[in-house]
């Protein structure tokens, strides 16, 4: 791995000579092995303990063990320290190494996999990692490509191959990759032997979509572009075989430039822990040094004499020395004041949920690619909706589907319930013929035949290839293309069209249009698009006709699916050949080339027939837009960094519901300069000013920018906003000048789409959050692209899905399906934050009220450092004592059942403002358990002062105070975590009450004679707890403290329930009431699907094979026309509690039915 890690300088350009490795050598470029592992066996032990002593609590206990082992000012066995604080870093060491592990085997099965290298004109089997920059390299169908490489040749005509790109960008879709045609013809292996080209190229970069080169050969140059590269992470698809020179191997392929490294997660309670153990540290000096002064002054005053019993240590020279020795005693005796049990419970809380990172506090969820919250379009069985010449035929649930067995070539899986369609094709209608074979023509789906028979379509879009497959299975097969030539099997007969020209859709056009010969050499345009744009094209003799299917379209939109017009135009041979000449000059344009295209194509697209519409609905997975909506109203904005193209995102934005018609507007970011960008960006916060203005906030919106939080921008505008921005766009507002601009203009909206981003971009905006807001961010994904987003995020979660487990094993949870988000956050996050606030505060407390007593029995034993309790005491306090009651609260605790958690999301919001576990919150338990400490001591001693046995003697003794203050400490302790635990089990009870019963069961065995038999120097004590406990005196003493130390606390709760109830209080005296009534449990109302859309096809976002099959052009991404609304008012949640009570309390009998607004 040591080759994996080797650092190198910084390139200038990339130069690769093809089979010449010892030239390619000087370079030192980077193998092609991968390290994604952060340790090997020599570093694991120096790393994880450097990153483990970063904990400031950790190096804390280090220091006391090193006292601890001074015989001088030790007063306390060294066991005590070193045993916990071992265990707690082996605990983390294993964790740590288990992760590591199953990198190290991710990475091995990638490096070890095995690929065919050209080798002195042998093709021969290496592991990926063996393989270096200038290899030629052989890939067979379905195999992942090992490299950068530069694409020499292929099975396929003109040099094509197919690929998929999952890992890269999260498209499924196939995409296609072209060989430069020099290259193309050397498929021979003897030809690829004697090539000897040199690639000059840019450096590795994290650019997915860019590549620039120049080929050198035959003292020829040839340019270079992205689509003659094929990169790491992608699969040849329905490409028999192709040869690749590799340009960029191991950490330098794009793949890898895009993952972010593994980092050391420090989480928001990680650093608030740290903080407040440096304050207790400074305490603890503090208490140190009283007691130090107060042991020399005791020293020089009294001390000095009673040196003939009590003579100081041969050390010990004066009274100031001797307070300093007593010093570094205390702080061994007062250290626990910083439980390193806390610690040892801390670490083994992570899997039972956000623990760790306290899961409350999400503000920010950042979400993978669109189409990883639909279902698989291709499959579905009810997703088209076909309107054929005004005739509505819908895919809808009746009695028997219809039987498609007279087509052999029929997809199985699909299912339709209206036969008067098929009856229409069955007859030969014309009308009906036409339509499907505009579906099965006009459109850039592959098709696969592994069997006779067996046909699997690979299409760019998922809609394209539920039409296709529609048309399929009516009778009209699309069987196969060459460059050329389209063939189609129409009602069982193989017809054969020649392929004349691809007019490709874009974002302006909206629209694709193919134009085919027939075999009797009629020429005709098969054009699909938007019913905005098409309808327009239409020839007017299509007006009644249009007039029934804009009827069907307003009804397919109001039900939110996406419609799509079809039409067709016969073009007479004149008129071609000289369009196509004019096409051919304009492709040929070196300026506006793009324009002089949509120009031509325009001209061709009008006067069109009418034959019918299609509609789309999304396959949404179960559960998105419920989800959605409930993060959303537990005020948790939710950002979406998806490979998608804008249309398709922001069709899917409609229907998860993130965008609605409700919305103030929708700003559309696409600038493709600076200068664009930050005026887009703008613009954008300049209306939400305004907006805030006319409804009477005032503010300026200069005002708002010199706040020192970007919140108050966010807090101030009013109505509700959505920001799309695309990758181009998202690079330039990314930079250093611009991004606090992009920020603030998004963290005002509610919601956020940035579309067709790389992996590296989705890292870069969560960072910016991370950095900029300081809000917990959690992302979640399911392809390897997801995996730099996922690592970055303070929170990971990885779904596994249909692209791998990649993100996965880069994530801290996983489940399988989106919708399970909300139970993770709202449910068992909520609950994880609850308990582990709980944990810490009464952590704290307990610990205080145990060192705090040692304190103030030092002013009144001569600050000799001697300690109030024995040493097994002090052992097992934290480890048996008061251990397993905590544990089941950290593990079992619930202020609200599950039900009310989904039912009231606004409960999460209290983690949000970190209300439960702060600063605050802290010195509150801080001062609890000094006060307990307190009467913990003084109580006893009062008493002791002149309490008597029953037979007359003096009650006090070190022993008999030692054991009563013990007792009284533990069964406080016990009482106020009773008070803390807000749902019961057995589990519960038999913890606290049998800690107490394990408490006795030890204190009486240690005072008995067996043990005094065995270890005559260790229990010295014999029958003084049975004697201590035998007095009524010493149990009223024990009641006394127990009732002054907890009735403050009781008291304070009742006033605060009564006076300044919190929410999860109001929710729970609302299930009171409900139970109460006998009312029946409400059900969550389902999110409906209110939006319209028109016109919303989820064309490909890439051009696709169009371009290199008919030489079209590149697409432009443009803004969309999105329509603005009005602001929608809403009530607060607490008004909406308080209405809540208010009914129930004068309206028994439905009062408790009513719905309870977040």
């Amino acid at each position: 791995m040591a080759l994996c890690a080797k650092k190198r300088p910084p390139e200038e350009e990339r130069r690769a000579r093809a089979n010449d490795r010892e030239y390619n050598e000087k370079f030192q470029y980077a193998s092609n092995c991968i390290k994604t592992s952060k340790y090997n066996i020599l570093t694991f032990l120096p790393v994880n303990l450097f990153e483990q002593f970063q904990e400031v609590a950790n190096t804390y206990f280090l220091f006391l063990l090193i006292l601890q082992l001074i015989p001088q000012i030790s007063s306390l066995s060294w066991f005590t320290t070193i045993v916990p604080l071992v265990l707690v870093l082996t605990i983390t060491a294993v964790k740590d190494a288990t992760d590591d592990y199953f990198r190290h085997k991710s990475d091995n099965q990638v490096n070890n996999r095995q690929s065919q290298v050209l080798i002195n004109g042998i093709l021969q089997q290496e592991q990926w990692m063996n393989v270096c920059v200038g290899d030629i390299i052989k890939l067979e169908n379905n195999q992942f490509v090992a490299a950068d490489l530069l694409l020499l040749s292929s099975s396929e005509p003109h040099g094509l191959c197919y690929i998929e790109t999952a890992e890269l960008d999260g498209e499924t879709n196939m995409k296609v990759r072209q060989a430069i045609p020099v290259t193309s013809e050397l498929g021979d292996i003897s030809k690829l032997a004697k090539f000897d080209g040199e690639v000059i190229c840019e450096p590795p970069n994290n650019k997915l979509d860019k590549f620039s080169g120049t080929l050198y050969w035959k003292e020829n140059k040839f340019p270079l572009s992205n689509q003659n590269m094929l990169l790491r992470g992608c699969v040849l698809r329905n490409t028999e075989w192709c040869f690749g020179l590799v340009i960029f191997a191991g950490p330098d392929t794009k793949l890898m430039q895009n993952s972010g490294r593994t980092k050391f997660k420090r989480t928001s309670i990680d650093r608030l822990m740290n903080t407040l153990v440096l304050w207790i540290f400074g305490f603890l000096v503090c208490m140190g040094v009283i007691l130090a002064i107060g042991n020399a002054i005791w020293e020089h005053e009294v001390g000095t004499r009673f040196q003939v019993y009590l003579p100081w240590d041969e050390a010990v020279d004066s009274a100031f020395f001797s307070g300093f020795l007593s010093f570094w005693s205390y702080i061994i005796i007062l250290n626990t004041v910083v439980p390193i049990s806390l610690y040892v419970r801390y670490v083994p809380s992570l899997p039972w949920g956000f623990s760790r990172e306290s899961g409350g506090p999400i503000e920010l969820l950042f979400s993978m690619k669109m189409k990883s919250l639909r279902s698989n379009l291709k499959s579905s069985s009810s997703c088209d909706v076909f309107d054929v010449l005004g005739h509505k035929a819908e895919l809808g649930e009746r009695p028997e589907p219809v039987d498609f067995s007279f087509n052999p070539l029929a997809d199985k899986k699909f299912l339709f319930w209206d036969p008067s369609l098929l009856e229409a094709v069955k007859i030969g209608d014309p009308h009906t013929h036409e339509f499907f074979r505009l579906l099965s023509l006009c459109h850039t789906v592959m098709s696969e035949e592994k069997n006779e028979g067996e046909l699997y379509y690979k299409a760019q879009s998922p809609d394209e290839g539920a039409l296709v497959t529609a048309a399929r299975n009516f009778g009209f097969v699309f069987r196969s293309r060459t460059p050329k030539t389209i063939t189609v099997h129409e009602m069982g007969t193989a017809i054969t069209y020649q392929l004349l020209a691809i007019l490709d859709f874009n974002n302006i056009r909206k629209r694709m249009s193919v134009i085919v010969r027939n075999p009797e050499g009629k020429i005709r345009l098969y054009c699909k698009g938007a019913d905005t744009i098409l309808l327009d094209r239409l020839h007017h003799s299509t007006q009644e006709l249009l007039n029934t299917t804009m009827d069907h379209l307003n009804e397919y939109a109001g039900e939110g699916l996406r419609t799509l017009v079809l039409a067709y135009k016969d073009l007479d041979e004149e008129y071609y050949e000289e369009w196509a000449e004019r096409r051919l000059q304009a492709s040929l344009a070196q300026d506006s080339r793009e324009d002089r295209l949509a120009s031509i194509y325009e001209e061709v697209e009008n006067d069109m027939m009418l034959l019918g519409a299609t509609a789309i609905e999304d396959k949404l997975q179960q559960g998105v837009p419920e989800t959605i909506a409930l993060l959303t109203l537990a005020n948790i904005k939710i950002w979406v960094l998806t490979g998608d193209k804008q249309e398709t995102a922001v069709n899917i934005g409609y229907s998860c519901k993130m965008l609605t018609d409700d919305m103030t507007e929708v700003f559309i970011v696409t600038g493709h300069t600076v200068l664009e960008v930050r005026e887009e960006l703008r613009k954008a916060r300049e209306k939400m000013m305004d907006s805030s203005r006319s409804v009477g906030n005032g503010f300026t919106y200069q005002e708002k920018l010199s706040s020192s939080k970007l919140t108050s921008v966010l807090e101030a505008v009013a109505g509700e906003y959505a920001l799309v921005i695309n990758g181009h766009s998202l690079a330039h507002a990314l930079e250093a000048d611009m991004e606090l601009e992009f920020l603030e203009t998004a963290c005002a909206c509610k919601a956020v789409i940035c579309c067709r981003v790389t992996p590296l971009q989705k890292a870069q905006v969560v960072e910016l959050v991370k950095k900029y807001k300081k809000a917990v961010t959690l992302a979640i994904g399911d392809g390897a692209n997801d995996v730099s987003m996922i690592k970055t995020a303070h929170i990971g979660v990885g779904i596994s899905g249909q692209e791998g487990i990649q993100a996965v094993l880069a994530s801290d949870y996983s489940f399988s399906q989106f919708k399970f988000l909300q139970r993770l956050l709202l449910v068992h996050g909520r609950w994880s934050y609850l308990r582990m606030c709980k944990f810490l505060c009464y952590f704290f407390y307990k610990n205080f009220a145990f060192t705090m007593v040692h304190f103030w029995f030092g002013f009144f034993c001569g600050f000799s450092a001697q300690t109030v309790y024995d040493q097994y005491f002090i052992t097992l306090y934290n480890i048996v004592y008061t251990s397993l009651p905590v544990l089941a609260m950290g593990v079992f605790d619930q202020d609200v059942p599950e039900q009310r958690s989904m039912e009231y999301p606004k409960l999460y919001e209290p983690g949000q403002l970190n209300l439960l576990f702060n600063k605050r919150e802290f010195f509150i338990c801080i001062a609890q358990g000094i006060y307990t400490s307190v009467l913990m001591f003084f109580i006893p001693y009062g008493v002791f002062a002149d309490a008597t046995r029953d037979d007359g003697t003096q009650l006090a003794d070190y022993q008999s105070f030692a054991v009563t203050v013990a007792t009284s400490l533990v069964i406080v302790v016990s009482v106020q975590i009773g008070l803390d635990t807000g749902y019961w089990t057995a589990i519960n009870h038999f913890f606290i009450w049998g800690s107490l019963a394990v408490y006795f069961a030890i204190l009486f065995a240690m005072h008995s004679n067996g043990l005094f038999d065995m270890f005559p120097n260790q229990f010295r004590f014999v029958g003084n707890a049975q004697n201590t406990l035998a007095q009524p005196t010493v149990w009223l003493t024990i009641v006394l403290t127990t009732v002054v130390c907890i009735m403050p606390v009781v008291a304070f709760r009742f006033l605060r329930l009564n006076l300044k109830p919190d929410l999860s209080d109001t929710v729970r005296y609302t299930q009171l009431v409900r139970k109460k009534q006998k009312a029946q449990h409400r059900c969550m109302r389902r999110v409906g699907r209110t939006g319209s859309r028109r016109s919303g096809y989820a064309f490909s976002h890439q051009e696709g094979f169009g371009e290199l099959i008919m030489s079209g052009k590149n697409m432009r991404l443009s803004s969309l026309a999105l329509s603005s609304f009005t602001t929608r008012s809403s009530s607060s949640w607490i008004e909406s509690l308080r209405r809540k009570k208010s009914d129930s309390a004068s309206s028994p009998s439905g009062g408790a039915d009513k719905p309870l607004k977040g």
